[in-house]
């Protein structure tokens, strides 16, 4: 069993910036990388990024590419998503899966998943 455990959520004024955590208490072989997903009161859960734990290669949504930057820390653990130029469209509950390496997008591709920290960002 794995636990991931989010950090780093809050409240922001558009513009702003957030840096979230996520810290995976110990890592499988199946953990082929991590991802950050969110989701919005009344929508369905939506990929942000994503990275790969062996070579750091990054995925990211198209809505956030140029604003946010997903990266990790082995020795830790951790993966970091750096949100900057925050909208408030960017509100929601951010989650991190454990991805299994197929269709990055999709959340059936994820296997754990943490408990989500809410962002909130005001206009």
């Amino acid at each position: 069993q794995v636990q991931l455990i989010e950090s780093g959520g809050g409240l922001v004024q558009a513009g702003g910036s957030l840096r979230l955590s996520c810290a995976a208490s110990n890592r499988t072989f199946s953990m082929y990388g991590m991802g950050w997903f969110r989701q919005a009161p009344g929508k369905e859960r939506e990929f942000v990024a994503a990275i790969v734990w062996t070579t750091g290669t990054t995925y990211h949504a198209n809505s956030v590419k140029g604003r946010f930057t997903m990266s990790r820390d082995n020795a830790k653990n951790t993966v970091y998503l750096q949100m900057s130029s925050l909208k408030p469209e960017d509100t929601a509950v951010y989650y991190c899966g454990s991805w299994r390496g197929n269709s990055v997008h999709m959340t059936s591709s994820y296997e754990y998943w943490g408990q989500g920290t809410q962002v909130t960002v005001s206009s």
